[in-house]
């Protein structure tokens, strides 16, 4: 049996509706005619926003509360039904509590009135629109924080094209927001078995699918095969491709893959990055995903990330 599944529904963090082509972003009239009924997310050095409801809609607020422009850090979204969407980073006056815990990832205190949450606590469960801008304003704001110094010269760079790209002040390089590949992959057995492992330092029983960086030089394919064999020690084949999601912790764009791999080989955890891994079944996993808690051993990834749509389809698929 190949047990070849599709994602069920596209990944938390890769739902966008607004407009987001790059012309808006320069159109310094179009802009300014836009901003007066604009609406703002302010997003604070640990990546969170206000969010009500429950963590499932995100609070924005009126540009005018902002000025009568765009303030110096704000960054553009997009446009949707004539209302354009930015985001501005929390003065650091006005930053008063601490990172979020892993806790407040993976099982954060909802409530119906608003609080402080981070993508991981609740992309999955925002709306279409507000995990879409959630998202780019995380990455955005992420790679400006790294990106204040010219990698040509060395000299300041100041924001520009509506925070989507930077300007040295000294020899004018322009450089664009990075985003790294990494690749994930779902191995299973093509029957009820998936390949998990815990990584260094996650908290006892949490497990998810292998993922590492691409290379220079390095195909995607070529890229799942050499990390899952580093990882574990495990041969895969029938790579194939299933569906992608941005993933700003800081960078990442995810390329999510399935893979045949065969539980009869050693697992080989690499040392120093991966704790544990085994082969754990289908029937453990719809139950994990189903009643967290309830298998032993077996806590997943969080609903926001690939990984645990991955794992959802495969569990519901037929084998």
């Amino acid at each position: 049996m190949s047990g070849e599944f599709t994602l069920g529904e596209a990944p938390a963090l890769s739902r966008f509706t607004v407009d987001r082509r790059e012309p808006l972003r320069a159109d310094v009239d179009r802009l300014a005619q836009l901003w007066p009924k604009s609406r703002v997310l302010v997003v604070d050095e640990h990546g969170r926003t206000s969010v009500a409801d429950k963590g499932t809609r995100v609070v924005d607020r009126p540009a005018t509360e902002f000025g009568d422009a765009p303030p110096e850090h704000a960054v553009l979204l997009g446009e949707q039904d004539g209302v354009a969407y930015w985001a501005v980073p929390l003065a650091d006056s006005e930053t008063d509590v601490a990172a979020p815990t892993a806790r407040a990832w993976f099982a954060p205190d909802l409530t119906d009135e608003p609080q402080w949450l981070d993508l991981r606590a609740c992309g999955a469960l925002l709306d279409d629109t507000g995990a879409g801008l959630f998202t780019s304003a995380v990455a955005l704001f992420g790679w400006h924080r790294s990106a204040k110094f010219c990698a040509r010269c060395g000299s300041e760079s100041d924001s520009v094209k509506s925070g989507w790209a930077r300007v040295c002040r000294a020899c004018g390089h322009e450089e664009y927001p990075r985003t790294d590949a990494a690749v994930i992959c779902l191995v299973h057995d093509g029957g009820d078995q998936v390949l998990l492992a815990r990584g260094e330092g996650w908290p006892a029983g949490r497990y998810s699918v292998l993922a590492g960086f691409v290379e220079a030089g390095e195909s995607l394919e070529a890229c799942v095969s050499r990390e899952i064999a580093e990882e574990v020690g495990v041969d895969v084949h029938s790579i194939r491709y299933l569906g992608s999601q941005p993933w700003p912790f800081p960078r990442s764009l995810m390329v999510g893959f399935a893979a045949l791999g065969d539980p009869a080989q050693p697992l080989v955890p690499a040392v120093g990055e991966i704790a544990e891994a085994k082969w754990v079944s289908r029937s453990d996993v719809r139950q994990a995903i189903a009643e967290p808690g309830s298998v032993a051993d077996l806590y997943l990834a969080v609903g926001a990330s690939i990984a645990f749509r991955m794992l959802q389809s495969w569990a519901t698929a037929t084998s």
